[in-house]
């Protein structure tokens, strides 16, 4: 099975977000600037002549497309890398998708979502046995 999650994070975290997403190996993901609130409806700003509510707060989008077996390691890495401790540190959506189909190439399914260096290509990089699987170690006769 194939999820979408669409991550809504502050404006100021944004780049360090998608570093730590590029670090892991997400290469595909798209990004919207959005306007909105959550549970707190927004800020109060307070100047010498008053205070002015402001509650449609600058934000980012990331909608990221991946294998259920990557979905908790991209939660974690978001969360870790978008957290401030403060109100307003953002939501993550997590969606299942159906199917996938990559227009130019006809491929679909895990196929579809492939790219060189990603996560799933990390992954094997870092599964491959060491000295063509042999342990190092001298077997006793």
């Amino acid at each position: 099975m194939t999820k979408k999650i669409e991550v809504f994070i502050r404006e100021e975290k944004f780049e360090e977000v998608k570093q730590a997403l590029y670090d892991i190996g997400i290469v595909g993901m798209n990004v919207i600037e959005v306007h909105g609130h959550g549970r707190d409806g927004g800020v109060t700003l307070a100047w010498r002549t008053g205070t002015y509510k402001l509650d449609m707060l600058p934000r980012y989008q990331l909608n990221i497309i991946l294998s259920d077996h990557n979905l908790e390691r991209v939660l974690e890495t978001v969360r870790k890398a978008a957290y401030t401790g403060q109100s307003g540190d953002g939501i993550i959506f997590v969606y299942d998708v159906v199917d996938v189909l990559r227009i130019r190439t006809n491929e679909r399914g895990a196929d579809a979502l492939r790219y060189d260096d990603d996560i799933d290509e990390r992954r094997k990089k870092e599964a491959k046995p060491v000295n063509g699987g042999q342990s190092g170690k001298v077997r006793n006769r």
